[in-house]
């Protein structure tokens, strides 16, 4: 089943550059909701046992090598799948309105989503590798063609910056092979690679998918690829592609090189603090709304590492659950963002005022004010309970950190609130010609019913996992917990 989900994908992408442009959408959104289904249907059937990365596919690919085209599945993989499907599905939804090339369009954005299943459900090395890189090239054309904002620049540099961390993981994929003889995950991961080997082969694997989930201070692709892409893109390079980096570390570079990775735990650690608080800092001093977004995304994922670092049941499974939660708020969050630039044609703060008051906005500031509060972490949201899971984790190694991260959250506060307070809530006088007490800004086209489906069942992911996070985590900590990096 789990298969499928790749399988219709590069299916639907291909098919989306045949049809006449009448029917393109349907065929995006048709794609995307198949893998969704097939997803959550994997996700939530009776008596799987997640603990165990169990075979979906083996076929013999390349002998000579010892390749093998294999896929399985745990409950970090099915996790992550799920929100990969559940982003694709309201990624289509917030581009319904796409007039230039449409065509080429989805078929970009499903060679992503494809590409994505691929790399969350590899239980081959080489082929994990293939299908990461197969995500790149969908990546920069996305950005390039209907981004906006330095768009060239943005989408070269996420490229270079994705192919450096692709050189990184390739060099760490040459000596585990040529130590063990296997690409076989599974066997790799209970293979004793030597102590010498690790403590320079981990930091290099690390690094190359760390690049992707934004560790500082190899994070500034991030924000300036957000703010170039179009919405879709933005939802995407939040909502999965930064997961992919983090998926990565997780699955390959800690789970291969244990005695490598305890070395330098600490280091980990101390980055994803100062990416945390860091981030944080610069998001208060922005005045581009997609700035101030991806700057804390930069920041959310500096938990997603921390809680990685703990080394601990807790700590990783609360990086999981906060992997999925990220991916659903930030994808929230960019999509309001864009729904926003499309009617105002700005994204200045200083510029954005009151738009809460226009008639024609009052879902989107609702909408922004719920996806801001799960962003602060407000309990009920998926945000809280992800992070109240890495910290409490993170106190048992580093309680140092947890304190230090504080700061960081109260950053995230007012970065925040502020963007919320200026674009919707603020007091800038309008125009002189304006009625009184009317916002500056006044959009004359009221959000679609396809950019509410969207936003709703965005905003509905991050209330059930906050109301009920054993609902992911019954399923990711199994996982976790199989994993031999783990300290007692």
């Amino acid at each position: 089943m789990m298969a499928w989900t790749i399988y219709v994908t590069f299916a639907g992408a291909v098919l989306v550059l045949l049809l006449p442009r009448l029917l393109v959408r349907w065929a995006a959104l048709t794609t995307a909701a198949a893998g969704f289904a097939l997803s959550a249907a994997a996700f939530f059937v009776p008596g799987r046992d997640f603990a165990q990365f169990t075979t979906v596919v083996r076929v013999p690919w390349v002998q000579a090598l010892g390749m093998n085209y294999h896929l399985a599945a745990d409950g970090i993989s099915l996790t992550m799948s799920f929100v990969t499907g559940l982003t694709a599905v309201c990624a289509v939804l917030f581009s319904w309105k796409t007039e230039h090339r449409p065509n080429e369009f989805f078929f970009w954005l499903l060679l992503v989503v494809g590409g994505s299943y691929g790399v969350f459900l590899s239980a081959d090395l080489f082929l994990f590798f293939v299908f990461y890189e197969l995500v790149i090239a969908p990546k920069y054309f996305l950005i390039a063609i209907w981004g906006s904002t330095n768009k060239e620049y943005g989408a070269m540099k996420l490229t270079l910056y994705s192919f450096l961390g692709g050189v990184l993981v390739f060099i760490g994929i040459l000596a585990a092979y040529t130590t063990a003889g296997t690409l076989d995950l599974a066997q790799l991961a209970q293979f004793a690679f030597p102590e010498p080997l690790q403590l320079w082969a981990f930091p290099v694997f690390f690094l190359g998918f760390a690049i992707l989930a934004g560790i500082w201070s190899l994070h500034t692709w991030a924000p300036t690829g957000h703010v170039a892409a179009p919405t879709a893109g933005s939802m995407l390079l939040a909502g999965i592609v930064m997961k992919l980096g983090a998926y990565g570390a997780l699955r390959v570079a800690l789970n291969l090189f244990p005695l490598g990775f305890a070395f330098w735990s600490k280091w980990i650690a101390l980055l994803a603090v100062i990416g945390i608080v860091w981030a944080a800092a610069v998001a208060l001093r922005q005045n581009d709304l997609k700035f101030v977004i991806g700057y804390s995304s930069v920041s959310h994922m500096g938990f997603v590492l921390l809680g990685l670092a703990a080394a601990n049941a807790l700590g990783v499974s609360g990086a999981v659950l906060q992997m999925f939660s990220h991916g659903v708020i930030g994808a929230l969050l960019f999509g309001l963002a864009g729904v926003i630039y499309y009617r105002t044609h700005t994204r200045d703060l200083d510029e954005l005022s009151g738009l809460a008051l226009n008639r024609r906005m009052p879902f989107i500031a609702f909408a922004f004010v719920l996806a801001s509060a799960a962003s602060l972490g407000i309990p009920g949201f998926s945000g809280f309970a992800a992070e109240i899971t890495i910290l409490i984790g993170v106190w048992k190694a580093y309680p140092l950190a947890v304190w230090i991260t504080g700061i960081g959250m109260v950053l995230v506060a007012a970065f925040t609130l502020r963007a919320l307070q200026k674009t919707f809530f603020g007091n800038d006088p309008a125009p002189i010609t304006a009625p009184i007490g009317a916002p500056r800004l006044m959009p004359k086209e009221s959000i679609t019913f396809a950019e509410k489906l969207g936003a709703s069942l965005l905003i509905l992911a991050t209330l059930v996992v906050g109301l009920d996070p054993k609902l992911l985590l019954d399923r990711i900590e199994p996982a976790v917990r199989a994993m031999r990096f783990l300290q007692p």
